[in-house]
């Protein structure tokens, strides 16, 4: 059984930030278990907290930002790639500014910085992400991937189209003695081109030939590199810290080709929904247990269940399947929408787009799942008798996917009050609190 870590003592590092030129200086103190990773900042008024979480990231278009309520720091990924690269759980961060320190672009700092502490196991059980299945992500150009693995590997290609760089591909198992040895150095870099527009932006001002490998025109400006490939390590460094916001380690073979701070966080977000829809379970280590709501795997109920549950049939039934189910509290749901959809011939045929009461009539047929459960009642239906707060926020047309997720709010012996949001990709584009009751068929 793996124990979660923390740090036996304090520890600090001072620097400038890339961006800022701001000095700040950071320091690692021991956390309890199960605490995870927080960020205070100490120089704000009630040195207010930021869990480090996908949920509070808030820019990622130089790095990556966290932040809460107004308080945030800049340029964590380095810091939180250490941090998963030495497989510590649990810390709290006190920063006293709004950015870490860049120092020499790396990881290697903060690593040594945090070795300096020492790392102690805790009275707790570590508990991974386990990817039981293929997930993927595309974006232009950029594809991320993670596949069923029983530790966790990065494998990353990079292209540019630059002599100093051209096409480069690493992939390594992570463990603490690897991240030291082959991925903790790998600075950070840029192009000469790129540096007039990022002071022009306010940025930089804290970096240097010091503090990041710069690529000119026709060659790397430094005088030399740390590893022949490290542009392509510094990705796989990058990628470390960004999916460390899933809040656990990962279980998975994560593969990547040109990825970056923004497609990284939009991929953890992909996993972090799965998870939330019972897809990619999170599981204890050597346990093999599936954790999710009280300790039980979300069932999932394919098409034939769910006409046992609705009495829709072609062309009204909505709902193709049913991807997690946790009776009297919540259901996530999917409909595929096709340009062969009946409704697509009279509903602006030459510009299809579903019509928002379709919307509305999946979020419900969803909700009723939620409501009967895979059990139903012989002869009791749900209708309608009220719609609230129902916000229409973008259009779905062919090719969409959209994911119902439902909470139950109220249940009587009578009627039930469920919040529905629709949701394409990570986009939402409809929501409502509905309110059905209860009829016999037969009355």
């Amino acid at each position: 059984m793996e124990k979660q870590q923390t740090v036996r003592e304090e520890a600090s590092i001072s620097g400038v930030g890339v961006h800022t030129g701001n000095l700040t200086t950071v320091t690692f103190k021991p956390a309890p278990p199960n605490s995870g990773v927080t960020f205070y900042r100490t120089d704000l008024p009630g040195k207010p907290a930021i869990k480090a979480d996908i949920d509070h990231v808030i820019d990622v278009s130089r790095g990556t930002t966290i932040g809460i309520d107004g308080a945030r720091i800049g340029t964590v990924e380095h810091v939180l790639a250490a941090i998963a690269g030495l497989g510590i759980d649990n810390l709290a961060i006190e920063v006293d500014g709004n950015e870490t320190p860049n120092a020499d672009g790396s990881s290697l700092p903060f690593m040594n910085t945090l070795k300096k502490a020492g790392i102690v196991e805790q009275n707790a059980e570590r508990k991974y992400i386990k990817i039981v299945e293929p997930l993927y992500y595309r974006h232009d150009d950029v594809t991320l991937s993670v596949l069923p693995a029983d530790e966790l590997r990065v494998s990353l290609t990079v292209s540019y189209d630059h002599v100093a760089i051209g096409t480069q591909y690493a992939s390594f198992t992570i463990t603490p003695e690897v991240f030291a040895k082959e991925i903790a150095p790998a600075r950070t870099f840029c192009f000469l081109r790129e540096v007039k527009m990022l002071q022009e932006q306010g940025l930089i001002k804290g970096g240097s030939l010091e503090s990041a490998v710069v690529i000119g025109d026709e060659a790397i400006l430094n005088d030399d590199l740390r590893y022949p490939d490290e542009p392509v390590r510094h990705k796989v460094l990058d990628l470390l810290g960004d999916m460390f916001l899933l809040g656990r380690p990962l279980k998975g073979h994560v593969v990547a080709v040109k990825p970056g701070h923004a497609r990284n966080v939009a991929f953890s977000q992909q996993i972090k929904k799965r998870m939330l829809n019972g897809q990619t379970k999170p599981r204890a280590a050597g346990a093999g247990n599936k954790v999710s709501g009280k300790g039980k795997s979300p069932k999932q109920l394919d098409v034939n269940v769910i006409m046992k549950v609705l009495p829709h049939r072609y062309p009204f039934l909505l709902v193709d399947r049913i991807l997690s189910y946790e009776p009297g509290e919540r259901v996530v749901g999917i409909k595929n929408v096709t340009v062969n959809e009946p409704f697509f011939q009279g509903h602006w045929p030459g510009l299809p787009v579903m019509p928002g009461v379709l919307i509305i009539e999946v979020m419900a047929q969803v909700s009723s799942v939620l409501v009967f459960g895979e059990d139903a009642e012989p002869g009791k239906i749900a209708i309608f008798l009220g719609i609230d707060k129902a916000k229409f926020r973008g259009m779905i047309v062919p090719g969409d996917q959209i994911i119902v997720e439902c909470e139950l709010l109220r249940l009587r012996r009578n009627a039930c009050k469920v919040h529905a949001v629709a949701k394409v990709e990570d986009r939402v584009a409809a929501e409502a609190d509905m309110l059905f009751g209860f009829m016999e068929t037969d009355s």
